[in-house]
This record gives structure tokens, C-alpha cells and sequence, in this order.
């Protein structure tokens, strides 16, 4: 019989016994190494928090999501963002002709948060921010609206993803060269370690690293050596590890192979804890990996859609059983359009059915001590270290993004996972097996143009009304900061208050920073 393996290429036993296992770990949750979880009583204590990603079109139309998605029980939100805003172009730019409001919804000014957020108490819900480039700007814009409604920003929680190593390896929604954009990050550590101490700084992203194509090896690997670029980045400017250490948070997929998938999170958590360790720091809690999870946009089929449903549903499983903090699920329409309401809303109904009624959540680490699941942790993590010795050996993830080493290692894993479908190899339910002559159409959702002439209205209106001198003299103090060092968060949270433009505090680090092409 032909050996089976994972999609990592580890091989899958027909048998496993103790041994399997020469030194099974008496480890307990809530304690260093953090393999069986980051609380001792996991969510007995309390459940993970349960997201829906959302936004699209206008601040309007995304706030009534909210609203409804907060309705159905969601406990927290996360948002998306348009591509203009994701690389720092306001709507009426000329390249953000055909993109306003499409993957995200389209932020150019404090006005825009505010009505995005109108009718919720930021002080009352944590809100992750999937954005990375423009992180800074849109933080700034999220303060700024807290203390609008005069909320106690050392309260305020919620994450900005804020991970820029892997926009230039995986994703591509970047800005400036990497120094700078590290630097930006750096600011960003320090402002919030003092300023918004319950703020996640960064949510180091393993997800678009596996939606580009890697394994699960190499997501956690060449995600947990992004991570440790960032700590090196932070100590490097002479910030304490242990403090800001506890506010850094990962991101990573859950594809559809169950037992490697929790193999992989509980892996993860072991190593990062040994690099925190090894970096330096003494408090356990910065040591711990804490992550979200989305379930995997690229399992998703555009044939026999409805098929998603059960796909999302082992992701569930799989984020659950390895010990997430905060769950998104995809809606089962996610390969032809934007979720629609009701795809939305059978999303978060799976996660409530697996919180409520599974029996999942019910003991810390339910599948420890399973030979197999035990043994592949071990293999998983044995193959992450492998990559990640290779990153170190070249100085790091970022000489590694800039010598396209990291690339190219996920280009050849998509690659051959596509040559395994096409092959009949890797079977796809509805795509290469199990197909059907004629399926029936699934509504979409779908985002009209005029968008980009609305917030081109909005954008001439704010600036005709906005004190014009007091906007140029905060762009010139955001210059100054660029170009001395000094850090950058006071002075852009000071230009949005005045009501300066996403795109017009971008332009302004262009012109010191660069492009990077």
C-alpha cells in the first residue's frame, strides 16, 4: 500500500502506540510550554470570542452588518478594509478607480470611523483590524474616535494585524521598504505599551501565508520567524520585552486535515514559547501565544457551494480542539462573492453549535494523549524548526523575504498541491470527484461602482470644512517625525483629529520613506 501523508509531507502511520511516544510531556495548560493551551481551564472559563470578519461598500453599510452580526451573538468584530485603504490611496486617487468599497469597506477620513461605529461603545467591544501598511493610520482613527466618545483608552481592547513581513512574502499589500515599515511597527509597540495597554499591537499572520499556498509547517514556520524579526526589531530599539510581549498576537488558517491542523496550533505555542524564552523573557504570559483563527478561504469551492458548510465545520473543530482564542468562519458563498446575511449567519451558527452543543469546549486539550495527534505535534514542530534554521542561517526573515527565499518555498507548495488535484492525487469534493452535471445558482452580493462617487462627495466636503492650515501643519510634524525618528503616533493621531486624510498621511511618509517595489 502507498504511504499517506499530510499535505506537509509527513507521513501518516496506519497504527499508533505508545511507542509512538518515548517521552510523552506531563505538561499542564496554562503553564510553560503552553502546548496544551495558554489558561488552565481553557473555555470552561471562557469561550473563545466569536468573530465575524465584516465590511464592505460604505461605513454605512458595514455598520448595519454590525449591528446585525452583534445582534446574533457575535462578541466581537472584526473588520475589512478596501484596497485603496489597505495601501494608503483615498477614494478619489486615481488607482482606487474600480476598487472603493469591494473587499473591505472604504475608510478615508475620521468620518468615516465615525459612522462605521456609530451606535457601539468601543469601550463595550473588542475590535480586531485586518490591515497592515496603514495600521498606524487606522489605529490613530480608532483612538480618535474613542476618546470622541470619551471612553478610557486603557480599556479599550481589540488587535491590528499590523504584519508587514508578510504582505512582502505572501500577500502584497505594502507601502514602504521594510526598514521603515519595521520602524513603524516598533512606534507602534512603544506608543501602545504605554498609551493602550490592552490594544494586541501586532497579529503576526500565518493565515495569508497558507491562503498563498504553504503547508502547515511552513505557516507556522515562517510565521513564528516573522514573529521573532519583530521581537528582535523591539529590543533593538530598547523596548521590554516583557511588556510588550504580552500584547503580540498571532493569526493563523484552519484547512480541512483535522489532525494536523491541531497538530499545528499546539506545536506552535510550544515553539514560540521557547524563542520568547530565548529572546530574553522571564514573565510567562510573554511568552504565550495567543491566536485567532480563520477558517481557510481557499479550501472554499465554488462548485456545489453548500458543500462549504461541512468544510467550515472541521476548520471549527480543528481551531477549537487546538486552543484558539478568537474564531472567524467563513460564509459557505465566500467563492463566488461577498457572504451574503444569511451565509454570515450559518457561519457564526456553527461556531455557537460546536460551543454549545459538541461537547468540545468541555475539557482543557481533549485530544492530548492521543498517540497520534502527540506524535505529529512532535513532527510538525521537528519540521518547523528545520525551515526556520534555514531562516536563521540567511539572518533572519528579512533578508530571507528580500533574498525570495520564503517566496519561493510557498510558490512550490501551491504548486504542488494544484498538480495533486489536477492529477486526481489530492481529492476536492464537487471539484475533481463527486461531481454534478448542473448545480442550482447561489445568490450573491454584490458592490455597485457609484461607491467611490459617494466617498469622493464625502472627501470634497471634509476638505472645504476642515481648518486647511492646521491639516498642513500636522502633515509637516508627521514629515518631521519620519525623518528625526521620533515616534509617530502622536503626531498622526493629531492629524486625523484635524481631520487630515488616510491617503494625505501616507503620501507624507512616502515622499521620506519610499516606495518599495
Amino acid at each position: 500500500m502507498k504511504p499517506l501523508h499530510t499535505d506537509s509531507g509527513i507521513e501518516i502511520k496506519q497504527l499508533y502506540t505508545p511507542a509512538d511516544l518515548p517521552q510523552a510531556p506531563d505538561e499542564k495548560p496554562g503553564e510553560y510550554p503552553f502546548t496544551r493551551g495558554v489558561q488552565p481551564d481553557m473555555y470552561r472559563g471562557k469561550l473563545w470570542t466569536m468573530r465575524q470578519y465584516a465590511g464592505f461598500s460604505t461605513a454605512e453599510e458595514s455598520n448595519k452588518r454590525y449591528h446585525y452580526l452583534l445582534s446574533q451573538g457575535v462578541m466581537g468584530l472584526s473588520v475589512a478594509f478596501d484596497l485603496p485603504t489597505q495601501i494608503g490611496y483615498d477614494s478619489d486617487h486615481p488607482l482606487s478607480e474600480g476598487e472603493v468599497g469591494k473587499v473591505g469597506v472604504a475608510i478615508d477620513s475620521l468620518d468615516d470611523i465615525d459612522t462605521l461605529f456609530k451606535g457601539i461603545r468601543l469601550e463595550d467591544v473588542s475590535t480586531s483590524m485586518t490591515i497592515n501598511a496603514t495600521a498606524f493610520i487606522l489605529l490613530s482613527f480608532y483612538v480618535a474616535q474613542a476618546k470622541r466618545q470619551g471612553a478610557d483608552l486603557k480599556k479599550i481592547s481589540g488587535t491590528i494585524q499590523n504584519d508587514i513581513l508578510k504582505e512582502y512574502a505572501a500577500r502584497g499589500t505594502y507601502i514602504y521598504p521594510p526598514k521603515p515599515s519595521m520602524r513603524i511597527i516598533t512606534d507602534i509597540f512603544a506608543w501602545c505599551s504605554k498609551e493602550l495597554p490592552k490594544w494586541n499591537t501586532i497579529s503576526i499572520s500565518g493565515y495569508h501565508i497558507r491562503e498563498a499556498g504553504s503547508t502547515a509547517v511552513q505557516e507556522i514556520a515562517f510565521t513564528l520567524s516573522n514573529g521573532k524579526a519583530y521581537v528582535q526589531a523591539a529590543l533593538a530599539q530598547g523596548l521590554d520585552i516583557n511588556v510588550f510581549g504580552k500584547r503580540l498576537s498571532f493569526f493563523f488558517n484552519a484547512h480541512n486535515n483535522l489532525f494536523e491542523e491541531i497538530a499545528k496550533f499546539r506545536a506552535a505555542r510550544r515553539m514560540w514559547a521557547r524563542i520568547m524564552k530565548e529572546l530574553g523573557a522571564t514573565d510567562p504570559k510573554a511568552m504565550m501565544l495567543r491566536f485567532h483563527t480563520q477558517t481557510g478561504g481557499s479550501t472554499l469551492t465554488a462548485q456545489q457551494p453548500l458543500n462549504n458548510i461541512a468544510r467550515v465545520t472541521i476548520q471549527t473543530l480543528a481551531a477549537v480542539l487546538g486552543g484558539t482564542q478568537s474564531l472567524h468562519t467563513n460564509g459557505y458563498d465566500e467563492a463566488l462573492s461577498l457572504p451574503t446575511e444569511e451565509a454570515a449567519r450559518i457561519a457564526l451558527r456553527t461556531q455557537q453549535v460546536v460551543a454549545f452543543e459538541s461537547g468540545a469546549p468541555d475539557t482543557v486539550d481533549p485530544l492530548a494523549g492521543s498517540y497520534f495527534v502527540e506524535n505529529l505535534t512532535n513532527e510538525v514542530e521537528h519540521a518547523a524548526w528545520e525551515l526556520i534554521a534555514q531562516i536563521d542561517s540567511m539572518g533572519g526573515s528579512v533578508s530571507a523575504i528580500e533574498q525570495g527565499f520564503i517566496q519561493e518555498a510557498i510558490a512550490r507548495s501551491a504548486y504542488d498541491y494544484q498538480r495533486g488535484i489536477e492529477s486526481g492525487e489530492k481529492i476536492i469534493v464537487g471539484v475533481n470527484k463527486f461531481t454534478v452535471d448542473k448545480e442550482d445558482p447561489v445568490p450573491g452580493f454584490r458592490i455597485d461602482d457609484s461607491i467611490r462617487d459617494a466617498q469622493s462627495q464625502k472627501l470634497q466636503a471634509l476638505r472645504a470644512r476642515r481648518d486647511a492650515a492646521a491639516v498642513t501643519a500636522a502633515l509637516e510634524t508627521i514629515r518631521g517625525k519620519a525623518t528625526d525618528g521620533g515616534n509617530l503616533m502622536p503626531a498622526v493621531i493629531d492629524a486625523v483629529e484635524k481631520y487630515a486624510t488616510l491617503g494625505e498621511i501616507a503620501d507624507v511618509l512616502r515622499s521620506v520613506f519610499g516606495e518599495y517595489k
